[in-house]
């Protein structure tokens, strides 16, 4: 590679909330210690994918909700960055962890690394109504949306929307607390919408979207990071082929394309913003007005991060740790035509999607080279911890996800 990281500088990836899992925590340690960086993480237990990697130095197993004080969550940060004993960068691999540590960066700040965002700017960000308010502000295209205050709200809502609609929790923290509902829902009838509705409480923390119909848009997704002046230093696009649950979940199988007009979108957006730090943005093409409709803006790692990767050998969370000890991150291309794919989600996504017969105009024929998210040659221990986990509550989270998108008139 041309260029070398500080070794003497660690990582530490930081999550709230039960989900051991996660693939895109494991793909950051392996990034960051196949140069040399010594990797720390906040693991649910000693048995996660994450803790059985062979880059990782240490496992701080430290069970969290996400529904925790978030004083007491820093003072566990607080206390895992003593026992690392010096400065490390920090990776947050959601929300939660990215709006705590803006919002209490002066706690933080000098017992360990991160970007000098504005406190407030990743919760508004990671909030969906603040998003899509921010969305109004700089002119960035969105979908329709609707944030309903009652149930009363709701029923006046559903007389006059155009179903399917799509639910999603509004807020970051309190989807942990109070989720209304698991994930991305699509909502088929307007009686399936007040079914579901009964059990939101008083105060729905949900945003009522219009339904982008697939048949007629396609997915997109951007990852970068910025620097200080809002500047990207690392930037790629990429095409989502499938995800779980299908059309409305998390990304199974995605594509490195070229987009330099949505690369120049998200670039002019961040900038108006002045965020600095690593997002995730998931974006649908809406071919009926010819606009990139922004679904979500993730001020943190997304999962999927290791899809992109430049010539260079620069992927996020590299260019991350380059930028803040100091060092310059490498110009270069991204990989075009690299695929990812999510090995315990792809197979059932895979199914699904062959049933509505959707395809991907924008994905390469054949891939350029493939990305897996848990089998590494180098570092196996993970996918064998995973396939031990995962098949049989694995099995049945997917068939919950399912039944939750089909329930009350509902669809995938």
């Amino acid at each position: 590679m041309p260029f070398e990281a500080d070794t003497e500088v660690p990582a530490l990836i930081v999550k709230f909330g039960d989900y051991p899992l996660h693939h895109g925590g494991v793909g950051a340690i392996r990034s960051l210690g196949r140069l040399g960086v010594p990797m720390y993480a906040i693991t649910e237990d000693r048995w996660t994918p994450a803790a059985a990697s062979r880059y990782l130095t240490r496992a701080f197993v430290w069970p969290t909700t996400g529904t925790e004080d978030p004083g007491r969550l820093v003072e566990g940060l607080i206390r895992i960055g003593r026992r690392i004993g010096r400065p490390a960068v920090l990776v947050p691999t959601d929300e939660e962890a990215a709006v705590l540590i803006a919002e209490h960066r002066r706690d933080l700040c000098g017992r360990f690394l991160f970007p000098s965002v504005e406190s407030g700017l990743p919760r508004r960000l990671a909030s969906k109504q603040g998003l899509h308010e921010l969305c109004v502000e700089h002119g960035i295209a969105s979908p329709e949306a609707a944030f309903p205050q009652s149930y009363d709200d709701i029923v006046a809502f559903a007389e006059k929307a155009r179903f399917p609609v799509v639910a999603k929790n509004r807020e970051a923290f309190v989807r942990r607390r109070r989720p209304a509902v698991g994930g991305t829902t699509r909502i088929a009838t307007r009686e399936g919408l007040l079914a579901l509705a009964r059990d939101w409480g008083e105060r729905p923390g949900v945003i009522l979207q219009e339904y982008l119909p697939r048949e007629d848009a396609e997915d997109w997704i951007v990852h970068a990071y910025f620097d200080a002046n809002s500047t990207p230093l690392a930037l790629f696009t990429g095409v989502k082929v499938r995800s779980w649950p299908p059309h409305a979940g998390m990304t199974a199988n995605a594509y490195v394309v070229d987009n330099p007009e949505l690369a120049d979108l998200a670039a002019r957006f961040v900038k108006q913003l002045g965020y600095t730090g690593i997002i995730d943005l998931d974006l649908r093409f809406d071919r009926r007005d010819g606009q990139y409709k922004l679904l979500d803006f993730n001020p943190r790692m997304g999962a999927q991060f290791r899809l992109f990767e430049s010539e260079s050998g620069v992927d996020v969370v590299r260019a991350m740790h380059l930028d803040l000890t100091g060092r310059a991150v490498p110009e270069g291309e991204q990989r075009a035509g690299h695929r990812y794919v999510v090995e315990n989600i792809d197979l059932p996504a895979l199914l699904a999607y062959r049933r509505s017969g959707y395809t991907t105009p924008h994905a390469p024929k054949r891939p350029s080279g493939t990305e897996l998210a848990w089998l590494a040659g180098d570092d196996p221990l993970p996918f064998l911890t995973m396939l031990g986990r995962f098949v049989r509550p694995g099995a049945k989270h997917l068939y919950q996800l399912w039944r939750t998108n089909r329930r009350g008139g509902l669809t995938s």
